[in-house]
């Protein structure tokens, strides 16, 4: 018997120390809209994109993504490094990342490839560079994020870490890059927050990093993953299907990893796009809110509902959106197989004018402006915390 416990005592331990990954940034990718490419070809060019992670750690991975192109990507290679501001990196913390042992990488058509571990000292909310050098063979249209809300570099032949980017092209999109990932020693807390455009930032500041989700990140102190999945001019429930809600639950949420937690901020663009039959709409999304509950539970996270922010005085505003928005908001408020709700729309609408938000935090009185989604990083993380 006491050896009996001694093995099992072994076992434990061995299960306790054992090292995880835990997604520390992510972005939802998709395929490019009229006017989302380069002026010319990524072929033979290096980008500089930049990216704001939350959980710090010592070991990472990088995955890259080529699934909504229809021709394979020749990657030269990829680094990264501590960004310093705009282009600027240090230039004594750049590491180049490797693929089953090599620098260079062909991604086919469809797929997704994750580098090997590299070692990397990354700090707890830093602002990191990664830099693609592209070979001769790229798709026409790359796998991107429109709404990167950060400024991308883009200059002629292979970049190395010392290369000046001053004159580089430059545009607010991301490509190919799809999330990244820390080693953890203890399973920390990773949230995935999936919505359109106010969880994609839309209304904030190029380069400032004040989404909401930023703000969550903060609020948590670096100490708890956060993965923006917002996509803007998305739908929960219609199409199109391949970005829609329904579609991205597994490609998106499931897709990550080390997730613990969900936030579900979406619903506006079905309601403001519906043209009569708002009754099946509102049906629609709380079908799917329940949908996403029990899939959530099933996958061993916990599920947080966020109510559908005011939009009167915006394009979207009728009475008959109002009135849906409303319904679907009373469902929000009442469901008790969620882990919990953050009331979004309590806090940001007027009083005085409940179909709209209050003039402080809104920038187009659809969107919220960085005021605004600070107020909204700081009501999440008092109800997930």
């Amino acid at each position: 018997m006491k050896r009996l416990l001694i093995i099992f005592a072994a076992v434990v331990a061995i299960t306790c120390n054992a090292q995880q990954w835990t997604g520390t940034w992510a972005t939802a990718t998709e395929a490019p809209g009229k006017g989302d490419m380069p002026k010319t070809s990524l072929a033979n060019r290096t980008l500089r994109q930049i990216i704001h992670v939350s959980l710090g750690g010592k070991t990472l991975r990088l995955k890259l993504s080529n699934e909504f192109s229809h021709q394979a990507v020749d990657i030269k290679a990829v680094y990264i490094a501590d960004a310093s501001g705009a282009w600027h990196i240090d230039t004594k913390s750049a590491k180049y990342l490797k693929f089953a042992g090599k620098k260079n990488i062909t991604i086919e058509a469809g797929k997704t490839v994750i580098s090997d571990a590299l070692n990397y000292e990354l700090k707890p909310l830093q602002r990191l560079a990664v830099t693609i050098s592209y070979g001769d063979n790229v798709p026409n249209t790359a796998t991107c994020h429109r709404g990167s809300r950060t400024t991308s570099y883009i200059i002629e032949g292979e970049g190395k870490p010392k290369a000046d980017f001053t004159a580089a092209e430059t545009l607010e999109h991301w490509y190919n890059i799809s999330s990244l990932d820390v080693l953890t020693d203890e399973r920390p807390r990773c949230v995935v927050a999936l919505g359109n455009s106010i969880t994609d930032g839309r209304g904030t500041t190029t380069d400032a990093q004040n989404r909401w989700t930023d703000f969550l990140a903060e609020n948590a102190e670096g100490k708890m993953g956060v993965l923006n999945l917002g996509i803007g001019g998305t739908c929960m429930t219609m199409a199109p299907w391949q970005n829609c809600g329904r579609v991205r639950f597994d490609r998106d949420v499931l897709g990550q990893t080390g997730v613990t937690d969900l936030i579900v901020f979406y619903g506006v663009n079905d309601i403001g796009g519906a043209k009569g039959q708002y009754e099946v709409v509102a049906d629609s999304l709380i079908h799917t809110y329940q949908t996403f509950i029990r899939k959530a539970h099933n996958n061993g996270m916990r599920i947080y509902l966020a109510t559908i922010t005011a939009f009167g005085k915006s394009f979207y505003a009728s009475h008959f959106h109002e009135a849906t928005r409303q319904v679907v908001n009373d469902w929000i408020r009442s469901c008790k197989d969620a882990d919990g709700i953050i009331d979004f729309d309590a806090a940001t609408r007027n009083p005085a004018h409940p179909d709209c938000c209050l003039p402080q935090y809104q920038s187009d009185w659809l969107h919220l402006n960085p005021a605004g989604y600070e107020l909204l990083g700081k009501i999440a993380w008092d109800k997930i915390k």
